[in-house]
Parts: structure tokens; C-alpha cells; sequence
């Protein structure tokens, strides 16, 4: 009996010790088969959604990252156009020889296009070639001496010089545009990367800039205006060279004649670069007159300086001066007038604002000086010129301001003596006034009207048919410049008239730098009937 409790002890102290000890064993497995989960993990992917720190996007707070589509594609053009720029800016020209000459050509981004040829230091050449975002760019770099040369020692080479040049050209196009075409894809592409920092980005670039650059291409294609050379726009030293005119059709059909003076001016270029203060000076086409249109000189004497030198470089037939020479119209102001006797053709003036009955009367004893009034008709060198004073005279404070009305009775008084004069079998070839609002009532009766007065050259045909050049200042504003932050320009015009039917075949706008300055440029122009192609009129009896 005495064994029996001790067995029931130990029995219940064995279930305890067991008890305690299964949780613990419990706690370890499962404490181990979570540090292998664990483990596990490091090596392998989560599949289940990360955590915040996980899911940050570090590009989420990049300035440069785009917000949306739009900003995308916006951001994208803006890469691509700067790197194609750059692109054609750093290696986007070729150098070629054309005839005797070395030349360096390049594309050039532009909103108007053309054509620019630059030939340092007389000057450059602009023709409106073509519309398009791309401006073509010649520079010439230097004349070498053996080619040219040669061109002296053998001249029957001038017949095909024409040939050369155009291959020379042809050859160097297709050069310039393939290596256009690598230059902004290669520009387009690094900066692409550099920005985006993406191969695909950057290549996206690349090929958006050569897709601008064909589409270009495209526009100067179907724009190209081959007939552009007919009406060039010079600058620097260049303008000082006239160039045959003639009847303007001829240009195309007779190009021999301008074939052989571009190879004068060619065996030429050694002496021009020598000597560039003057260019030779081709000889007046014997089937045209030429006239110098001046106005508003307003007291400047370097006026009658350029004045001489475009009637000797021209080889002017008549000048016409549509008024205010003077600036106050006083007596002390007339012997200002004395050097038109000396200008080295015939002088036709009519009276302007600025301009008295005592400067009339002065000028109209002046030897080569024709004054043209009150409708009379002026006959010079084979032209008609019929003018017609301005009624008003502006220093006058004494004399109320008669306004536009008085221009218009006036501009009518002109239109009809030229109506007189086209009856009595004697018509006028050129009106002058100088306002123009009193040229506009000679509309239909003469094919030529010729004004100033506004200080701006403007031109068009008026719906009679007369067309209506208003000539700008020739003497640059005169005094009046000074007052102004940027000198005015000195502005003039040769008109080129047929010698049998007195129409107008061209003219050219001659645009002088103003007081302390040296710019000069002419550019020339033809009626639209003078185009090539145009049907020929007949002119008005």
C-alpha cells in the first residue's frame, strides 16, 4: 500500500515534465521554418504587391521626366530640331571647287529660305530662290591663281565655263545633302542621348530630324525658282556693279550675253580682290535708256556725291528729281542747287513740299536743269515728262494747310494736260508729282507715274494700269537722321525703259547705309509682263 502513492507521483511529475517541454519544441520549428522562409526570399523575387519602400519610383520626382504626351512630344521636336541645328552647324558643309574658285557650301536653318553667296570682301549675292526652313549658303574662300590663270591664257575655255560651273555645282549639292542628311541625324541622336539617356529615345530623335530634314528638302524642291538669278539683291562692294539689262525677256533666250559677262567678271576676280573699291562696268545695252529716280534730298550735299556716282556707274540718261531738295525753301538754301549742272546728265525736277517759287525760279536757270510744271510736258533724251508742282509749301506758317483736297485738284489738273497731250497725237511717257495721293488722279493716262514725298520706297500698278513708284529719301531724311537713333537710308532707283516703246523692262532699288554708315544693297526687279513666260503686250499708244 505504501508503494502506491509514490508510483502515482512519479507518474504525475512525468505527464508535467512533458507537458512543459512541447511547447518549447513547438516554438523551435517554428521558429526555423521561418528563418528559412526568410532565406528564401533573398533570392527570389516577391510575387506578392511590395512595399512602399519597394514600389518608390525615383523618376517620379526627376524635373526633366515628362508629365504627359503632349509635353513628351513637345520636349522630343525641341531635341531634335536643336540637334540637327547643331548638327549642321558643326559639320553640315562641304568644300568644292567651282571653276576657278573655292568654295565652302552649307545648309543653314531660316524662315524664308533662299539663297545667300557670299564673296569676301566685295560684298554678297541673295536670290530668292526657294521657300523652305533651309537657307543654302556659298561662301567663297579664295580664287585660285593657277585656274585662273589658266582661264586667262586660254579664253576659248570661257565657252564652256558655263558647263564647268554647273557641274561643279550639281557635284556639290548632292554632296552638301548627303552630308546634311548625317549631320542631323548624328546631332539629333547625341543630344538625344545625352538627354534622355535612352538608345531608343535617341534613335527616335535621329530619325525624326532626318524626316524633317527629307520633308525640307521636299519644300525646296516644289519651290525652287530657277528664274530667281533674274532679280538678285546685292550687298557690299558687289552693288556697285551694274549688270546688262536690255529687254528683260531676253535674259532667258539670249543668255549667251550674260554667259560671256560673267566669264569678264570671272578673269576679273584677281584685280576685284587687288582693287576692291570698284568693279568694271559693263557697258549700257543699246536698246534701253536708263533712268535715275531721286527724291527728298532735304539739304544733304553728300546726296549729290552718290548721285554722280550711280550716273557714271550706270551710265545714266536722265535724272529725275521729284522734289523737296530743299528743307525750308529759303533764298540762302539755293546755292545749294549749283552742283546739278555738274551731275553728268540732264536734270528733271519737280517742286516738293519743302520747296519755294524762289528755289523753282533759281533751279530752272540752272544749266541741264528742266523744271516740269503745271502739266507742261518736259522733253528729254526721247522721253515725255509731264509734272506738276506740289500746291502746298510747308515752311510757310502763314498759309493755312489746304489738306489733301488741294493734292487731289492738282493730281487732276496733271491727268488732264496728259489727256490733252495724248489727243494732239503726243502722249506722256512719265507723270511726276510729288505727292503721291496727287499721282494716284493720273491713274489710266500715262504707264508711268513717278512720286516721293513719304520717305519710303513703295511700288504698284494702280487699277488703270499706270504703275506708281514712289521713290524714298535720297538724301537719308537729311538733317532729320540726326535726330533719329539709327540713320536713316539713302535710297534711289535705276529704271531701265525700252528706247523704242519707253515701257519700263526693270528697275533696280539702290539702298545706301545712312549718316556713319557703309552698307549698301541692290536688288533687282522685273514687271510681271517682263517675266519669262509672260505674255508680251503691246504698248499703249
Amino acid at each position: 500500500m505504501a508503494r502506491e502513492p509514490l508510483r502515482l507521483l512519479r507518474a504525475t511529475a512525468q505527464r508535467a515534465g512533458t507537458a512543459a517541454a512541447f511547447p518549447l519544441r513547438r516554438f523551435r520549428r517554428a521558429s526555423l521554418r521561418s528563418l528559412r522562409r526568410a532565406s528564401l526570399r533573398r533570392f527570389r523575387r516577391p510575387s506578392h504587391t511590395p512595399s512602399p519602400a519597394a514600389s518608390f519610383d525615383p523618376t517620379a520626382l526627376d524635373p526633366t521626366a515628362p508629365a504627359g504626351p503632349l509635353v513628351r512630344a513637345a520636349g522630343l521636336a525641341a531635341v531634335t530640331v536643336l540637334g540637327a541645328w547643331i548638327g549642321l552647324l558643326v559639320v553640315g558643309s562641304v568644300h568644292i571647287s567651282v571653276g576657278p574658285m573655292d568654295t565652302r557650301m552649307a545648309l543653314r536653318p531660316s524662315l524664308t529660305g533662299g539663297t545667300k553667296i557670299n564673296v569676301a570682301p566685295l560684298g554678297a549675292l541673295e536670290l530668292n530662290s526657294h521657300h523652305a526652313p533651309l537657307r543654302l549658303d556659298v561662301d567663297v574662300d579664295r580664287l585660285d591663281p593657277i585656274r585662273s590663270q589658266a582661264l586667262v591664257d586660254h579664253p576659248e575655255r570661257l565657252s564652256g565655263l558655263q558647263d564647268e560651273v554647273a557641274s561643279d555645282i550639281t557635284r556639290g549639292t548632292l554632296g552638301l545633302a548627303v552630308r546634311s542628311c548625317v549631320a542631323v541625324v548624328f546631332g539629333a541622336t547625341a543630344l538625344g542621348l545625352a538627354v534622355y539617356r535612352r538608345p531608343r529615345r535617341a534613335l527616335a530623335a535621329g530619325g525624326l530630324a532626318l524626316t524633317l530634314l527629307t520633308a525640307s528638302g521636299g519644300a525646296v524642291y516644289a519651290t525652287w525658282n530657277p528664274n530667281s538669278v533674274l532679280e538678285p539683291r546685292y550687298s557690299g562692294l558687289l552693288s556697285s556693279a551694274p549688270s546688262v539689262v536690255g529687254n528683260a525677256r531676253s535674259i532667258v533666250t539670249d543668255f549667251d550675253v550674260y554667259q560671256r559677262e560673267l566669264a569678264r567678271l570671272v578673269t576679273n576676280v584677281t584685280q576685284l580682290y587687288e582693287a576692291t573699291s570698284t568693279l568694271p562696268a559693263y557697258q549700257p545695252d543699246p536698246t534701253t535708256m536708263r533712268v535715275l529716280h531721286i527724291s527728298d534730298v532735304h539739304l544733304n550735299p553728300a546726296a549729290w556725291h552718290i548721285v554722280q556716282s550711280l550716273v557714271r556707274q550706270y551710265k545714266v540718261n536722265v535724272i529725275i528729281d521729284t522734289g523737296d531738295t530743299m528743307d525750308h525753301g529759303t533764298s540762302a538754301e539755293n546755292g545749294f542747287l549749283d552742283p546739278v549742272s555738274d551731275l553728268g546728265a540732264p536734270y528733271v525736277w519737280v517742286r516738293g513740299n519743302h520747296d519755294s517759287a524762289s528755289t523753282q525760279r533759281y533751279l530752272a536757270k540752272r544749266k541741264g536743269a528742266h523744271v516740269a510744271d503745271n502739266g507742261e510736258v518736259v522733253t528729254v533724251a526721247g522721253l515725255r515728262i509731264a509734272g506738276i508742282g506740289d500746291p502746298h509749301f510747308t515752311p510757310d506758317r502763314s498759309a493755312a494747310a489746304a489738306g489733301d483736297a488741294a493734292e487731289h485738284s492738282a493730281g487732276r489738273q496733271l491727268a488732264e494736260a496728259i489727256r490733252d497731250r495724248k489727243a494732239a497725237g503726243a502722249p506722256v511717257d512719265i507723270a511726276l508729282a510729288h505727292n503721291p495721293i496727287a499721282a494716284r488722279e493720273t491713274d489710266g493716262t500715262v504707264p508711268l507715274a513717278l512720286t516721293g514725298h513719304v520717305h519710303h520706297r513703295r511700288t504698284e500698278v494702280l487699277p488703270g494700269g499706270t504703275r506708281l513708284m514712289t521713290e524714298g529719301s535720297t538724301g537719308g531724311s537729311g538733317l532729320r537722321a540726326v535726330d533719329d537713333g539709327t540713320p536713316d537710308t539713302v535710297q534711289a532707283s535705276v529704271l531701265y525703259l525700252d528706247r523704242d516703246t519707253r515701257r519700263l523692262q526693270a528697275w533696280d532699288e539702290i539702298d545706301l547705309g545712312g549718316l556713319g554708315l557703309a552698307k549698301a544693297e541692290v536688288s533687282r526687279h522685273l514687271p510681271a509682263e517682263n517675266r519669262p513666260g509672260a505674255t508680251p503686250t503691246s504698248p499703249t499708244p
